[in-house]
């Protein structure tokens, strides 16, 4: 691909070893860095929150909660529905 403006992704950690979601959310925090838009649709919150600027939460195919991502991920709401952070 050359440089698109938005890269677009399903479940990019599906089925992967740790080590190598780690790797793989490290190269599209790198890809966004160098000013590709990333949509990454991830099961795996705590990841996608991590790498992400803004997030959608969805529950049921509805979003349930959306806005700045570290926001999301310190709201202790976000934690305990889809975090499995217990209060």
């Amino acid at each position: 691909m050359s440089r698109p403006r938005l890269l677009m992704l399903d479940e990019p950690s599906l089925g992967l070893a740790p080590m190598l979601v780690d790797q793989v959310f490290a190269k599209l925090a790198d890809i966004n860095a160098r000013g590709t838009a990333v949509l990454p649709v991830e099961q795996n919150a705590w990841m996608a929150l991590a790498v992400s600027h803004r997030a959608y939460v969805l529950a049921s195919g509805r979003v349930v909660a959306e806005g700045d991502a570290r926001t999301l991920a310190a709201d202790e709401s976000v934690k305990n529905a889809y975090l499995g952070i217990a209060a």
